[in-house]
């Protein structure tokens, strides 16, 4: 039987991550847009304040996986939240239930943390992402459109 494991990442696994960022980017055809470096991921990551977290899936003891995430929080609930900002597992490693384990980790953990939510968005050309979340029974929030500030709009925004 092969085997699965699901970690919380350290810093030494600053270089994995950024290669699953730049794997994602290329699957997603966004390349262009990574800017990440190895030196960044360590300081927002791992440094004296983190702003999100990582899981790492590891199929057979090599990186198959990964899930970065932050908490939000719901006014509403008076109740933080859990973001799933990325979930990829590489192409060799699909259809081997990497993700739902990945998703089950992150349910578990927002319980954990008595979360309300656990939320992400997906690309609407990703139908077999789509298939795969409804199937865990997630629901899309049709009614909803994500907004967007770049760097560039919202320092313009802070300076006027």
């Amino acid at each position: 039987m092969k085997s699965l494991k699901i970690r919380s990442a350290v810093a030494t696994d600053v270089g994995a991550i950024l290669s699953f960022i730049q794997d994602l980017a290329e699957f997603e055809k966004l390349s262009h847009e990574v800017v990440a470096t190895e030196e960044k991921l360590r300081a927002t990551l791992f440094g004296p304040r983190p702003v999100a977290e990582v899981l790492i899936a590891e199929w057979e003891g090599k990186p198959a996986g990964f899930a970065l995430f932050f908490h939000s929080y719901s006014t509403f609930l008076a109740k933080p939240g859990i973001y799933l900002e990325d979930l990829f597992v590489r192409t060799q490693y699909r259809s081997l239930g990497i993700g739902e384990a990945m998703l089950k980790a992150l349910a578990n953990l927002a319980r954990e943390r008595s979360c309300g939510r656990l939320e992400w968005s997906v690309l609407d050309w990703n139908e077999r992402a789509l298939k795969f979340y409804r199937g865990l029974g997630a629901k899309p929030m049709s009614e909803w459109t994500v907004q967007r500030m770049t760097e560039e709009v919202f320092t313009k925004l802070a300076d006027s």
